[in-house]
């Protein structure tokens, strides 16, 4: 036994614990992002990412970019998000509300508003040149991919008889961003490398193998070319370092100029490159900061520089996949084929996403001429990709740790990006979490409930100084300063106060996938407290005994008002008590578990309950978007915040409300399929909670359209060819919004009650298999179907025991999952095999 190795022999993937019986899978298409040749814009690079470093990697080839990000760039410094005017502004603003005067509160209402965002920064470029000969690649050669499974970017080509090979990754255990370029000949690669970024900065050489820039994020949101370092306040610092190693025994490296390096005659060379800056938190001046982000990312190198390239690449994958592959899911076609009358079936079956698009080789066909084709084909295999597409951006731009995904994940190449790639509450960053929970990613979404934390220190303060009320308030838009006070500009957008309460609603969430009665005690509750107790004091007497929400808009939406006029601000919107609702309920259930019915806040929820206003339907027969059944300007307006409460809230449903659903499918026939990636996706989502699988997937059709991004304003909605999704431009929120919508159409739930294939597009989807989704109550699904039917189940729960009623197609059938063991079910809902995890 002496001389025996020890071999190293990973737990099984959570999506293999559970295996159906007597079905042969079929491994579908590699998950990979595809491109015939280097990227020509922006949304053609590759996006990599540990959650905090990002980089977008273009494949050029002669000259290379890697654009890099850090989540904590930003402009600016802690602000005061309080007005002490608003009180006077608000009685005025309420006062015209309760007379009708609707356009005269909108004009009023701008008193409320504050001052914007500050604005998402990038870090800078690592730039690679190589010599003249790779002028001369031959483009046949060329392959470009981002392989989903390993978070791994390649590119391949050939120049006369040597091929090269560059590899990326971003690791979250070791923080470093990965790159590894080899020649197939020895002594063949020869390049040069910088450092560079549009930010103030400078760069050096540190010895013979290291660059280092150190930078600055302006003070203030305006741009660095209109200010002078004189003008500025001091911002967040910053510093990366850029490590080069090569091959032993062949080439050489030189210092050019004190910044750049230069590399000849090796076999290969590994870059490695770290970041840091000096943020401290939302409430810590970058002037007062005590880090030093030079020395921590030279420390952060030295903690790594005994690690080999393998080494590195070995902790990147563990970490990523126990992720990653939580879940697979496998969609195909029909396999019958109709000649005549007769139906033929094959005896092996063989999914649409085993076939080759084009030719022989599928590895010819780009992800970009997938997205064309669709139209036509249909190619499940492609909605394969996009859903673990979603899951992979998470993973790489939120992690414990970081910051919150912004509305570009971290992933930004310019210092004015579009609306200042912030955070925007008003849908954006909710749905940048949607598919957390349910796709298996739960800690992906510790970043938001740290942010949610930030935010109530400073809503408290907005709170009690603009409208002097308990507890804590966001608005619409925020930034790394967790700032809670409104937008400026028209109320329209900017005064929207429940942006909070929406966040909120994400922390019930979390306990009822994870039923975590640890997080719900220290982390939710307070937090849900906090917003209730703003909320009780926000809604005021009004009409009919009702309490009732002034001043009140509807998300960047106007409406008619009774003098003919446009205006967006008066009583009570839908979405506003639907919110309320939604946390009103969260609340009481939260005291239930932890035993604190009795609290006064408690009692207070449970007085005001009873009197919000029902939603209510409007004399076109669709959900009214405002108190009153006004005319909407905007039929198709890409907002469709009436509908909160069928998803993602849940006072309106399929079982117990059924007018209402059918008051928000008119609804959704009102607004039209056209609209910006999110709204989309929204939209998805809401045909899935109403079962209705057709809809539902004319949506994801409707998203899958390739953007021209030298005529974007052509476009609403659509991919590009890296797979981001556009308003346009990009925003990747839709990108989120894509795995939780197909989550919603194969699986639902409440705490007691799971709905399998409730809006399966069956003639589209035919076979199928998803392994790893979580459900309410603690349960992971898993499930298989054939030619559009059910086929086979198997849930288990690893440390949660719990009462499920199974539904599927009008049949309920109620069973005990008890905590390891997994059950597998028939298509008839009969439990046939249970075994031990």
């Amino acid at each position: 036994m002496e001389d025996a190795e020890w071999v190293l022999v990973r737990k099984p993937a959570e999506k293999d614990l559970w295996a159906p019986s007597l079905v042969e899978e079929e491994s579908s298409k590699p998950l990979k992002v595809t491109f015939s040749g280097p990227a020509k814009h922006w949304t053609d690079a590759i996006p990599i990412g540990n959650g905090r470093l990002g980089a977008m990697v273009w494949g050029g080839v002669a000259s290379e970019k890697l654009q890099l990000n850090e989540d904590t760039l930003w402009t600016g410094t802690p602000g005061n998000y309080t007005n002490p005017k608003a009180p006077e502004a608000l009685t005025e603003v309420r006062k015209l509300v309760d007379s009708g005067k609707y356009v005269e509160a909108t004009e009023a209402a701008v008193k409320l508003s504050g001052d914007p965002s500050d604005v998402y920064q990038l870090l800078g470029d690592i730039n690679l040149e190589f010599d003249d000969s790779h002028l001369n690649y031959a483009e046949e050669s060329y392959s470009r991919e981002l392989d989903l499974d390993t978070a791994t970017a390649s590119i391949k080509y050939s120049v006369g008889d040597v091929e090269y090979t560059r590899e990326h990754f971003s690791s979250n255990p070791d923080q470093v961003i990965v790159t590894k370029i080899s020649g197939s000949k020895s002594g063949s690669l020869t390049f040069t490398v910088s450092l560079d970024s549009k930010l103030h900065h400078n760069s050096h050489a540190n010895g013979k193998n290291q660059i280092i820039i150190e930078g600055s994020c302006p003070g203030k949101r305006i741009s660095p070319k209109f200010l002078s370092l004189n003008d500025n306040p001091k911002g967040i610092q910053f510093s990366a370092v850029l490590d080069l190693q090569i091959s032993g025994g062949s080439g050489v490296i030189h210092v050019l100029d004190d910044k750049k390096l230069r590399v000849e005659g090796c076999d290969w060379a590994v870059l490695l490159l770290v970041a840091s800056s000096s943020f401290e938190g939302p409430f810590s001046k970058a002037s007062a900061s005590k880090r030093n982000p030079t020395s921590e990312s030279l420390n952060a190198l030295n903690s790594i520089r005994n690690f080999s390239y393998s080494d590195l690449y070995a902790h990147h994958l563990d970490d990523y996949q126990n992720l990653f592959h939580r879940v697979s899911l496998q969609l195909s076609k029909s396999s019958k084929k109709i000649l005549g009358d007769k139906i033929l079936e094959p005896k092996k079956l063989t999914p649409i996403s085993s076939l080759n698009l084009k030719g022989s080789d599928d590895a010819l066909v780009s992800t970009a001429d997938r997205v064309k084709s669709f139209k036509t084909d249909e190619d499940p295999s492609l909605v394969e990709l996009l859903f673990q597409y979603g899951r992979y951006l998470l993973i790489s731009c939120s992690r414990v740790g970081t910051q919150v995904a912004n509305l570009q994940g971290i992933w930004n190449k310019d210092i004015e990006p579009p609306w200042d790639g912030a955070q925007h509450l008003n849908i954006n960053l909710q749905m940048n979490y949607w598919p957390s929970l349910p796709c298996n990613l739960r800690e992906c979404q510790e970043p938001l409930f740290d942010y949610t934390s930030s935010l109530s220190i400073n809503g408290s303060k907005t709170a009690k100084v603009n409208y002097e009320a308990s507890g804590w308030v966001v608005h619409q838009v925020s930034d790394i300063w967790a700032k809670t006070s409104p937008d400026r500009g028209q109320a329209v957008w900017a005064l929207w106060p429940m942006g909070g309460a929406w966040i909120c609603t994400h922390l019930w969430e979390h306990y009822t996938y994870t039923m975590d009665k640890d997080f719900l005690k220290n982390k939710a509750y307070p937090l849900l407290e906090g917003c209730t107790l703003f909320l009780l004091d926000w809604l005021i007497e009004g009409h009919g005994g009702y309490l009732e929400t002034n001043p009140s808009t509807s998300p960047e939406h106007m409406f008619i008002a009774p003098d003919g006029k446009q205006a967006s601000v008066s009583y009570s919107s839908t979405m506003d008590i639907s919110i309320i609702k939604e946390v009103f309920s969260a609340i009481l259930s939260a005291a239930e578990v932890l035993g604190r019915t009795q609290d006064a806040v408690v009692q207070k929820v449970r007085e005001a309950q009873p009197r919000l206003l029902p939603t209510k339907i409007a004399r076109d027969g669709s959900i009214m978007e405002w108190a009153q059944d006004f005319e909407d300007p905007e039929v198709h307006h890409r907002h469709v915040s009436h509908l909160f409460g069928l998803f993602p809230g849940h006072t309106i449903t399929v079982e117990k409300t059924p007018d209402l659903c059918k008051a928000v499918e008119n609804s959704l026939y009102k607004r039209g399929e056209e609209g910006p990636g999110w709204s989309t996706m929204w939209k998805t989502a809401l045909w899935a909670r109403l079962h209705n699988s057709e809809h539902a997937y004319r949506m994801v059709k409707h998203l899958i359209d390739l953007v021209d991004p030298d005529h974007e304003a052509d476009f609403e909605g659509g991919l590009y060819s890296n797979l981001f999704t556009a308003h346009p431009p990009f925003q990747i929120d839709a990108n989120f919004g894509f795995s939780a919508a197909v989550a919603e159409m194969l699986v639902q739930s409440t705490i007691k009650d799971l709905y399998l294939l409730p809006a399966l597009p069956r003639d589209k989807w035919a076979n199928g298999c998803v392994k790893g989704l979580k459900a309410r109550g603690r349960v992971t699904v898993n499930i298989c179907w054939k030619e559009g039917d059910l086929h086979e189940v198997g849930l288990w729960s690893k440390d949660h025991s719990s009462i499920k009623r199974l539904h599927y197609r009008g049949s309920t059938v109620t069973t005990n999952i008890s905590s390891g063991r997994i059950y597998t079910f028939n298509r008839q809902l009969k439990c046939v095999r249970t075994t031990c995890l």
